[in-house]
């Protein structure tokens, strides 16, 4: 068996850290909004719901990790406090492209590949993974088109 058969066969492991961001919203009436950090850790509720309960193709979650405290930041641009309330993802994934998703995230940050230690792409494979790249900024691009209305 060729190294290129044997890593079709092998499942990738790995874990992500996303950043969740929370930024202040005005109060209403004489009541203040939420804290940043409040906004960060509520958002973080939301995505690790979805993580835990939306099935994703080629992919099995096997840990989330919680546990970083919730951080802030001065925004020079908004000109306030930006809270990011981190997880970490352990991933398990039939192939490099099923990762992509997590990768073109505006809240990724960083990513471990834990195991295999060594792997190999054939060239259909790097076709396959940089196609699926282009797919996905594609998407994400759209995704920002349609939020900031620019379309």
């Amino acid at each position: 068996m060729n190294t290129a058969e044997h890593n079709e066969d092998r499942e990738i492991k790995v874990k992500i850290r996303l950043d969740f961001k929370g930024q202040a919203r005005p109060g209403r009436f004489l009541f203040g909004g939420k804290p940043v950090d409040r906004v960060a850790e509520e958002v973080r509720e939301q995505q690790v719901a979805l993580f835990r309960n939306v099935p994703m193709q080629g992919l099995h979650i096997d840990d989330i990790d919680m546990s970083i405290e919730v951080y802030t930041v001065w925004d020079d641009v908004a000109n306030s406090e930006i809270a990011y309330a981190p997880v970490i993802l352990t991933i398990t994934a039939e192939n490099v492209e099923d990762l992509l998703r997590f990768i073109v995230r505006e809240d990724f940050r960083k990513i471990e590949v834990v195991e295999p230690g060594r792997m190999v792409l054939c060239r259909n494979d790097m076709e396959r993974l940089l196609f699926k790249m282009h797919e996905e900024m594609k998407d994400y691009i759209n995704h920002l088109e349609r939020k900031y209305n620019l379309r």
